[in-house]
């Protein structure tokens, strides 16, 4: 007796077909049950009728698919995941097989090679952490994500830095990166002006807690509780949300990841070493991951606003001290003495407050009443010879020796 292998669906042919045979179902009830055309039933049922439930058992079963690669694109593919794109993720290494190398081959297809090769291992289903979800803002602008992460993103090829990103909340597109070598204030101004010359004021931005963005310590900073980039931000009147947790900025997390793989990967293959090298290409880079995988918002409007006529980036984005100039119109910064160089009596500006501002390349400036002040450094003079008098110098005073007999050399015993 034949055993003949039947799927579930064979099956349910076969069984049908049998009410047909016996005339107990119409061929548009069997069509309707079994999901095909008329026409297919009718084959069906010839082909029963001639074979028996053999003839209802597909005749591609044990053999190879129709479909399948041929072995001159496997070859081809194994040898540059081999080479060039050792290390490269299924999503990455499919995307330039196709675009830089010309292979006609499937997302699906690169990812069963890589796992047949050892070259990638399928990840464990993590378990669910449930977050409350917060959708989208609707228009472009409405909110920036900012972030800074550490990361070896030259491969040991360069010194160790840190990549700041700016991700649009709406759209998930990338307004601004920079590398620097490590979070700073200057570092996230770098990056704002970055972003404002290409797109203007964002409506908010939404960070983390860092130092950088916000007080942590009561009675600390400015005497109105905020951080140099806080006032920076209040000048410009870009608002700071700051995240209690990770996940609730959790789309420029997940686009650090990204980055981390992505970015990473490009720049090896461009034989990129270090940060000048790296924010030279992050424009294109930008570009590209924009095209992939920004999504439009919901609403046409863009959010972001113009800068005003005041709002001057010289001299808004810069460390700021506030000091009281002295009654010889000195002031002190950073251990040195400024020296203010004015027309006007030194009592018009005795104990007027100034403002100091210093840039990135540590040039100060010192304003009063948004006007800026000429100034010199005064450098002390060093210490001198001790002053002594006259008598001193024609009878210098030599040291007291007592004589032999003194009672300073005799030696007293105890009576």
């Amino acid at each position: 007796m034949e055993l003949i292998a039947m799927s579930e669906e064979e099956m349910n042919r076969l069984e049908v077909m049998g009410h047909l045979q016996e005339k107990r179902m119409g061929q548009m009830a069997a069509a309707e049950i079994l999901g095909v055309s008329v026409r297919q039933v009718k084959r069906l049922l010839r082909a029963y009728r001639r074979e028996g439930a053999a003839g209802l058992v597909s005749k591609q079963r044990g053999k190879p698919s129709h479909h399948q690669l041929d072995r001159e694109t496997v070859q081809a593919a194994l040898d540059l995941l081999h080479g060039r794109y050792a290390g490269f993720g299924p999503t990455l290494a499919h995307e330039k097989l196709v675009e830089l190398e010309g292979l006609k081959v499937g997302l699906g297809s690169v990812r069963k090679i890589m796992i047949e090769e050892g070259l990638w291992k399928a990840k464990k289903a993590r378990k669910v952490e449930v977050h409350q979800m917060r959708e989208r803002r609707a228009s472009q602008g409405e909110l920036e994500q900012m972030d800074g992460t550490n990361h070896d993103w030259f491969e040991g090829r360069g010194e160790r830095c840190t990549l700041l990103v700016m991700i649009d909340d709406a759209t998930g597109e990338l307004g601004a990166l920079s590398f620097v070598p490590e979070e700073s204030f200057f570092g996230y101004c770098g990056l704002l002006q970055q972003y404002l010359a290409a797109h203007g004021r964002p409506a908010g931005l939404y960070t983390d807690k860092h130092g950088i963005f916000r007080v942590n310590i009561p009675n600390t900073g400015s005497g109105d509780n905020l951080t140099q980039f806080g006032r920076a931000m209040q000048s410009l009147e870009i608002p700071i949300l700051c995240a209690n947790t990770p996940q609730a900025k959790g789309r420029v997390e997940r686009a650090n990841k990204t980055l981390q793989d992505r970015l990473v990967k490009e720049m090896r293959l461009r034989g990129i070493n270090n940060m000048q090298q790296g924010n030279a290409y992050l424009p294109e880079f930008m570009a590209d991951f924009n095209a992939r995988f920004a999504v439009p918002p919901r609403s046409t409007l863009d959010a972001h606003r113009p800068l005003l006529a005041h709002q001057n980036l010289d001299q808004i984005l810069v460390w700021q001290e506030n000091r009281l100039v002295s009654k010889n119109l000195t002031l002190q910064f950073k251990n040195l003495v400024y020296q203010i160089q004015t027309d006007r009596p030194s009592y018009a500006l005795y104990k007027a407050q100034v403002t100091i501002c210093q840039d990135a390349q540590g040039k100060v400036a010192i304003l009063y009443k948004g006007d800026q002040l000429s100034y010199t450094i005064f450098h002390k003079q060093e210490h001198q010879s001790e002053v002594v008098t006259a008598k001193q110098v024609a009878h210098p005073r030599k040291p007291f020796h007592p004589a032999p007999d003194h009672p300073w050399r005799r030696n007293f015993s105890a009576k």
